[in-house]
């Protein structure tokens, strides 16, 4: 099989202006990495977008196992969460664990971890498959007998994941009102809020701006929507009604910091659900539709996948203890993970002024941990740019997958959902593989673009069929 090198972002053609330098910028964040080698080992300075007049600003990308560590790890208090993503997403999000620092954030992430505790992934693995058959059926019902049909596998994966969120923290599905007014309403607000966020950085006033409005808007839409389920529980509780006791709102709303003693309130429990939903959500669907991409381009990785899953499941619905025996399922979606991160950079800010591996770092400074850069270094990664989801079953690769592979990223804020995400995405592929058959779609090449979360600008279609050779039940 010729090995298959997906799409990077094009490099783009080096403009003289400087409005067309901070478009290109401000268009997608993968603009970061379009200049200079993917080899680097340090730490590089490179120029922010500024106003004419102003004073120019750099941004630092990290690029070295040790410095990363350093900033994500062992000295992570002096690398605070950059302000350019509390710019971005406040509106939705609030100040929750995914823009605070300080002891905000040390409570914030003290209970959130026990909740993640408490509704264990076992727990909610028959709510995260009660999902992936509303996906299933989805596709079946679209798909005409005998035929085929294309498919916007990029809008399904985000009613799938957005489903997941809704069954695991409400114990209710995804609602099609809901999932109509979160899709359009974050589709236009990520690109808001990732084109804000950058402005902010050369203190460009973004609420003269009509779009920061429609910012806005579309953020409280979203929270609207969450906040209804929230709100019925709550006052479900107050009446001293039965409740679900086991998802994640409930541990929640329960939970409490055993330092302060204190629960969230109710715009804190609206904070975190919008946080949550947007951490697991949003990154799951993007994923999910690249890994969908990937195999549709590697039939024989297709059919490795399908083999293993009917091997483990035959024709049965899948259980807990099957998502063991399905290695290579999950070896597909890690490989997904290192090519399209769902967050191709982890910004942070420098408290002080510092040095890293030679170079000398401003206070307050954009402090740059590429994981999208890292994902694909020659240095660690044989065949970077190459689909090859063997290669982490492959023992030379253990340093890689060590010092080079930080789709969660590490540290004290690594993220809490990682073994859920895992969990999610293997069931949902083990899933859609058994029961339909996934190719390109001629002349379409996906355009990857980073915002809020690393995404096809121009979709990902790929032709669905239903399979040909299913097992006997």
């Amino acid at each position: 099989m010729t090995p298959f090198v997906p799409p990077r972002p094009a490099a783009h053609e080096r403009k003289s202006s400087w409005r067309a330098r901070a478009r290109q910028f401000l268009n997608s964040g993968l603009s970061l990495f379009l200049r200079g080698s993917y080899d680097f080992i340090g730490v590089s300075r490179h120029p922010l977008p500024h106003l004419p007049g102003r004073p120019p600003r750099f941004a630092y990308m990290v690029r070295e196992p040790e410095a990363i560590r350093q900033v994500l790890v062992s000295d992570s208090a002096r690398y605070p969460k950059a302000g350019l993503m509390d710019s971005m997403l406040r509106a939705l999000t609030g100040y929750s664990i995914f823009v605070s620092n300080g002891e905000a954030w040390r409570r914030q992430r003290a209970i959130i971890d026990l909740a993640f505790e408490n509704a264990r992934v076992r727990e909610v693995f028959g709510l995260m498959r009660d999902a992936s058959d509303a996906l299933r059926d989805r596709l079946e019902a679209l798909i005409p007998s005998g035929g085929e049909i294309s498919v916007d596998v990029d809008i399904e994966t985000m009613h799938f994941a957005g489903d997941v969120i809704f069954r695991t923290l409400y114990s209710q599905p995804m609602g099609e009102r809901d999932a109509r007014d979160i899709f359009a309403s974050f589709e236009r607000f990520q690109r808001i809020a990732y084109a804000h966020g950058f402005l902010s950085l050369v203190s460009f006033p973004t609420f003269l701006l009509p779009s920061n409005w429609r910012g806005r808007r579309d953020a409280a839409i979203i929270r609207r929507a969450l906040n209804r389920p929230i709100a019925q529980r709550l006052a479900a509780i107050a009446r001293g009604e039965k409740t679900p006791d086991s998802d994640i709102l409930a541990t929640l709303i329960s939970g409490v910091d055993p330092v302060t003693n204190t629960r969230f309130d109710a715009t804190e429990l609206l904070d975190q659900v919008a946080m949550l939903f947007l951490a697991g959500h949003e990154t799951s669907a993007a994923a999910l539709g690249w890994a969908l991409y990937l195999i549709a381009n590697r039939p024989d990785v297709q059919a490795r996948m399908r083999a293993e899953v009917d091997a483990a499941l035959g024709d049965r619905a899948p259980e807990f203890s099957d998502m063991r025996r399905m290695p290579f399922v999950r070896d597909v979606f890690q490989e997904t993970l290192r090519l399209y991160p769902p967050v191709a950079f982890l910004a942070r800010d420098a408290a002080s002024a510092t040095e890293l591996c030679g170079q000398a770092i401003a206070a307050h400074s954009q402090t740059i941990v590429p994981t999208w850069l890292m994902h694909r270094h020659g240095i660690y990664w044989k065949d970077a740019d190459q689909f090859d989801p063997d290669r982490f079953a492959d023992p030379a690769t253990k340093s890689a997958r060590a010092c080079a592979f930080l789709p969660f990223s590490m540290g004290p804020r690594v993220c809490s959902g990682t073994a859920f995400a895992l969990q999610e995405a293997t069931l949902a592929l083990a899933e859609l593989v058994r029961r339909f058959e996934f190719s390109p779609t001629p002349g379409h090449t996906p355009e990857p673009v980073s915002r809020l979360t690393v995404r096809s600008a121009n979709g990902i279609p790929l032709k669905v069929t239903r399979r040909r050779d299913r097992p006997a039940a």
